[in-house]
């Protein structure tokens, strides 16, 4: 297993920015949660963050114990419910374990989307071809709408 102090690539100590989340993504957050006449300091935001980056090393922590004593090499979602059940967040575990159905479905429902590319019938050269005339095709629309009077 990884040290909790190694970078992102298993290199160097990671740094506080590779230990944050997106400031504009949390903010999107906040400002869908709250009321429309609250608004939220950024360092309100930024402490959010921290608990935020803190709660997600304390579950992967836990999770990578467990995942040792099952002498597993992977995290596996198991192991983050269990997690949060030993470490007291047990009313988490329902929502989680939907999140993770539905992350599911959508990896299916993709997964789905490419099978329909494959069932087309066209080899990779015959659909990269009509991609250009329709890039093609559209080029010329909108010149022909750009020299239009």
């Amino acid at each position: 297993m990884s040290s909790d102090r190694e970078g992102p690539m298993g290199g160097a100590p990671a740094t506080d920015d590779d230990l944050s989340l997106p400031k504009a993504t949390v903010q999107k957050m906040i400002s869908d949660l709250l009321p429309k006449d609250i608004s939220c300091a950024k360092e309100t935001r930024d402490l959010i963050i921290e608990c935020c980056v803190e709660f997600i090393h304390l579950i992967s922590s836990d999770a990578n114990e467990i995942c040792e004593q099952e002498s597993k090499k992977t995290i596996a979602p198991e192991h983050i419910m269990g997690a949060l059940k030993r470490l007291g967040f047990e009313q988490y575990v329902t929502e989680v374990d939907g999140v993770l159905k539905d992350h599911k479905q959508a990896l299916k429902d993709r997964e789905k989307k490419v099978s329909k590319w494959e069932q087309s019938g066209k080899t990779e050269e015959e659909l990269l071809a009509e991609q250009e005339r329709l890039f093609a095709a559209s080029r010329m629309r909108y010149e022909a709408s750009a020299q239009a009077p």
